[in-house]
């Protein structure tokens, strides 16, 4: 093994020990470093004390001329920035090669998101009473109600409901826990799901989630989004509809309703109330195109 690939080995590891990040981020920075690790091995580079900025910039040209996004190329430098600092920070390196290069300009687009009107007929799309129907319909009233996201949502477990005071704790990027309120049509539907569905479909009681399959195993993501898409057909949503979806309309409508930006960033999650900031764009958004579609001069 070389020095580069046992330095990589031990950075991905310190991200799982030390930094707690989910299997999902863990993976991006894996696929990323390899990417790099594959090119630095063509250009005969075997340890990162070889890595100088011009080499740096050579596969980033690389991955523009394969037709690698400005977005794409921007989350991979941010890979490597945090694999290069790691490594002058434990003393492997002595001087940090992405110091000075520039990310990739991106522009940054407006999040797609659902009206009211639209949450409205997507819950009121299931509206069967069996285990599964009850399963669902707690599963839509929480996600909407909470801005959680879907690798969070799935990944609840039993103490992590608060049902006594309506909220609960999810954990987010890095670990990092906060306490999110329900509602009362998410309690109601959360509720209904714990009393009547939830006993029928487990099998195995070591199982600690809140959210299973018909099997009474955790239900998985992509069980939950093609579940989604399917009650957006029955509502007649005539968009693509994905489970972050719902987390951008909680928070836009959240928003126009007069919330305080600060409140919506600790719901979010947000370590930083820039990423936040971009719902505010989007409400100012559809003010204009109000303005537009109604104002006899708009």
């Amino acid at each position: 093994m070389s020095d580069l690939d046992r330095n990589i080995d031990i950075f991905l590891n310190y991200l799982v020990v030390e930094k707690g990040l989910s299997e999902n981020t863990l993976m991006a920075y894996s696929r990323d470093l390899a990417g790099y690790a594959v090119f630095l091995q063509e250009r005969s580079c075997t340890s990162p004390a070889q890595i100088d900025q011009l080499l740096l910039i050579d596969y980033l040209t690389r991955l523009k001329q394969n037709g690698i996004s400005a977005r794409s190329r921007a989350r991979v430098l941010s890979s490597l920035r945090g694999f290069h600092r790691f490594l002058v920070r434990e003393h492997y390196l002595e001087q940090d090669p992405t110091v000075l290069i520039e990310s990739p300009r991106t522009l940054r687009s407006l999040p797609e998101l659902l009206s009211m009107a639209e949450v409205d007929r997507l819950l009121a799309a299931v509206n069967g009473d069996d285990a599964i129907d009850l399963r669902d319909r707690a599963m839509l009233e929480v996600l909407y109600a909470t801005g959680l996201r879907v690798s969070e949502l799935v990944g609840l477990r039993l103490a992590d409901l608060k049902l006594d005071i309506g909220c609960l704790n999810a954990f987010g990027k890095g670990a990092k826990q906060r306490l999110v309120p329900l509602g009362e049509p998410a309690l109601d539907a959360l509720n209904q799901y714990l009393e009547y569905s939830r006993g029928q479909l487990v099998r195995d009681l070591s199982v600690a989630v809140v959210f299973v399959n018909r099997r009474g195993r955790p239900m998985t993501r992509q069980g939950f989004w093609k579940n989604l898409k399917n009650y957006a057909l029955k509502a007649g949503i005539n968009k693509a509809v994905y489970p972050h979806m719902l987390r951008h309309s909680f928070a836009t409508h959240l928003l126009e309703n007069g919330a305080d930006l600060r409140a919506v960033q600790t719901m979010l999650g947000h370590a930083d109330i820039s990423t936040t900031q971009i719902y505010t764009h989007v409400v100012q958004e559809r003010l204009k195109q109000i303005h537009q579609q109604f104002h006899p001069r708009g």
